[in-house]
């Protein structure tokens, strides 16, 4: 008996529609829990490595990735700039005055945070210039221009020209608060939570808010590993000395990152149990068809084939199960995965709601990600487990006796 032949057998069991009509509902069932729970995984780890690469490209595009402070503002913050371009693991910086401010329009208050900003050094450390391609044409030269988020603009009702004022508390006097009328230059929609609380201003413009017109407020970082960001902040401000100290990505978003990837780990260890399940379903499938084809195992066993032989069979067979389970599920899981944000889109719109608010998620809108590891992660899972789920019911049909099989066959 040579193993062309074995195959063959193994192959036609599988594939078979001749069984009896639970063992072949049960192998479907199988097959089919199989295909979902596959397509289910590849799904939710293409969605969670989208949230996880929002987080890197658009909303650590927008917020620093790291910054350097000094406790009473930076004066010389132009050579700083030049010497941290030097520094190794930083690609660019850029300064920045953070303004802490209510907007008032029409009788309607949002607080906002106000980040002034050198638009041509900020196009070096910021992906703005995607999302508004003539950034640095809007604040370059205009003192009164202002860019604000499309969440806050609606809360304001402002649009494009639009005039507000921006009120900064006075810490010498609370009851005489700074002013400052300024006109929506544009307003930026960045999908991310930034949209509810974001306002950019030309630098200066910001300075003048806070009573320090020659200082900032730090200098923001962009770094070429993220995760090393920390450690670089904090080692400028230690060769800064006094008075200078650092904050990171980990330290405003740190939270969301490890929340994205423990979901991310305990939602696929609930999924890659709904495979294992599945693919032990493969052990009644196999153990009733065993049950059922006794008296072909016999015969077999009769013409001289080996118990090795007759473990290959179903070995085969259950593998077989496990592959059409498997590649269906690949190819259900990789269409899902490609259309799931239009199709989120698409209906959203259709029923009037929106399933992610940028004011309560990180981002307003469904991301995903295919990556090739994790897909053949789960590939190679599904087939190892479908194959060892296989190996007790061929062990069992190797031990079958064909003298106790026949006994009773006319």
């Amino acid at each position: 008996m040579t193993g062309h032949f074995t195959l063959l057998i193994g192959r036609r069991y599988g594939i078979s529609r001749d069984d009896q009509q639970m063992t072949a509902f049960i192998s479907r069932i199988s097959t089919l829990g199989l295909v979902l729970g596959v397509a289910l995984l590849i799904l939710v780890l293409s969605v969670m490595n989208g949230f996880d690469r929002e987080l890197r490209e658009r909303i650590l595009g927008i917020m620093p990735q790291a910054v350097i402070y000094h406790r009473q503002g930076m004066e010389d913050w132009r050579l700083r700039v030049g010497a941290l371009n030097t520094k190794a693991g930083v690609i660019a910086s850029a300064p920045f005055v953070k303004v802490q401010a209510l907007a008032y329009h029409k009788a309607k208050v949002a607080p906002l945070i106000l980040f002034g900003v050198d638009a041509e050094l900020e196009a070096n450390v910021s992906n703005i210039t995607t999302m508004l391609p003539d950034f640095r044409k809007q604040l370059q030269g205009n003192p009164n221009a202002l860019l604000i988020g499309s969440g806050l603009a609606a809360t304001l009702g402002l649009k494009a020209g639009s005039k507000l004022s921006i009120i900064v508390p006075n810490g010498q006097d609370l009851s005489l608060p700074k002013i400052r009328a300024l006109t929506v230059s544009a307003i930026v929609h960045t999908g991310t939570q930034a949209d509810h609380s974001l306002a950019l201003s030309n630098l200066a413009t910001a300075a003048h808010l806070t009573g320090q017109a020659n200082h900032i407020s730090g200098l923001r970082l962009k770094v070429d590993d993220l995760f090393a960001a920390p450690e670089i902040a904090r080692t400028i401000s230690r060769e800064w000395g006094y008075g200078f100290y650092s904050s990171d990505w980990t330290r405003t978003h740190g939270n969301l990152y490890q929340a994205i990837q423990m979901s991310k780990q305990m939602v696929s260890m609930l999924l890659f149990l709904i495979i294992g399940i599945a693919a032990f379903n493969v052990v009644t499938t196999l153990i009733m068809v065993v049950s059922d084809k006794r008296s072909d195992i016999a015969i077999l066993r009769t013409l001289g084939a080996s118990k090795l032989q007759i473990m290959a069979i179903f070995l085969i067979q259950g593998s077989l199960i496990g592959g059409v389970g498997t590649l269906l599920g690949l190819i259900l899981g990789l269409t899902m995965t490609f259309f799931a944000s239009d199709v989120v889109a698409w209906f959203e719109s259709v029923a009037g709601i929106q399933f992610l608010k940028s004011d309560v998620y990180p981002i307003s809108y469904l991301p995903t990600d295919i990556q090739f590891n994790d897909v053949a992660l789960v590939v190679v899972a599904a087939l190892l487990l479908s194959a060892l789920a296989a190996i007790y019911p061929a062990w069992k049909a190797s031990r079958t006796q064909p003298a106790e099989a026949l006994r009773y066959e006319v």
